[in-house]
């Protein structure tokens, strides 16, 4: 990657860049800076609102470069707050069909590219971003944190089986969810945990349920066993209410179709059921379960 202070030249000054620019004029409304073409008519502007100080006659500035209403390549002093090739936390500011633009910082959002992009994502949603310059030299930024997330991670420590963490979601995998917590640990939330509808950069509250050898934390955000039990007793049976007192899943359906539904695994179902059935609220047919007192 070619150093900021070297992007003087016309043919790196670009939109969505970083350049290091000398001021050669000023005005009542802000400083111009060299383009480093030698014709004034290509100078930059560096409006007052964009300045975070005042510039002097000479000092070379480092800028944002992005094209303002009229199309035209305007300066702000207004940096990312994501160094180049560093991660932060941020929010989706725009999407368009080929990607979406996040806010870093900068007077502009910077472009996600789709292809860059980890699940389906909203405006106004939180994500884990890194920051990079793309093959044309313009700043871009990626989904894709994962090994910049162990490079910062750091082995849980003064925390206990049972105790709780918090944190977001970086990664969503087949097999379930990564968590990078407030302490910088990484934990990991079993897909059977996990909600229907968890997204990237969800914030997350878990209850360490393993800590492995490698100082990583295995979580849940369920309930104990026994709370949880009869959490799930009371949802399935409110499920039946509001369709005709009547469930057409069973101890013998697909583990898919019942987490789709009810949103808890087959284990966690049957758990409930037994309770239901131990309590008399429930009737078990040969392909749906209905209520009793219905």
């Amino acid at each position: 990657m070619n150093d900021i202070n070297d992007l003087n030249k016309q043919d790196s000054i670009k939109e969505n860049s970083i350049a290091c620019l000398e001021v050669v004029r000023k005005s009542d409304f802000g400083a111009f800076l060299s383009a480093g073409t030698g014709n004034t008519s290509d100078d930059i502007l560096l409006h007052k609102g964009q300045q975070t100080r005042d510039v002097e006659i000479g000092e070379k500035i480092k800028v944002f470069i992005y094209n303002d209403k009229h199309h035209r390549l305007t300066a702000s002093m207004h940096l990312p707050q994501i160094e180049i090739n560093g991660i932060g936390y941020v929010e989706v500011i725009l999407k368009t069909r080929f990607g979406a633009f996040v806010d870093v910082g900068t007077e502009r959002g910077i472009f996600l590219p789709f292809t860059e992009t980890e699940g389906k994502i909203e405006v106004g949603q939180k994500i884990w971003v890194k920051l990079y310059l793309d093959k044309t030299g313009r700043l871009a930024t990626t989904m894709h944190v994962d090994k910049e997330i162990l490079k910062i991670a750091s082995k849980c420590y003064g925390i206990k089986v049972g105790g709780k963490v918090e944190g977001t979601v970086y990664n969503i995998t087949e097999s379930g969810a990564f968590i990078i917590t407030r302490e910088k640990w990484i934990a990991f939330l079993y897909k059977e945990n996990m909600p229907n509808d968890l997204k990237m950069g969800q914030k997350i509250i878990g209850r360490v349920t393993y800590i492995r050898d490698d100082g990583r934390l295995n979580i849940s955000i369920r309930p104990v066993k026994e709370k949880a039990m009869s959490l799930d007793a009371e949802n399935i049976y409110e499920f039946m209410k509001k369709n005709n007192g009547e469930m057409k899943l069973t101890d013998k359906s697909n583990p898919v179709i019942i987490k789709s539904t009810l949103g808890i695994s087959k284990s966690a179902f049957k758990r409930a059921i037994g309770n239901l059935l131990k309590d008399r609220k429930i009737i078990l047919k040969e392909d749906k379960i209905i209520l009793s007192d219905m």
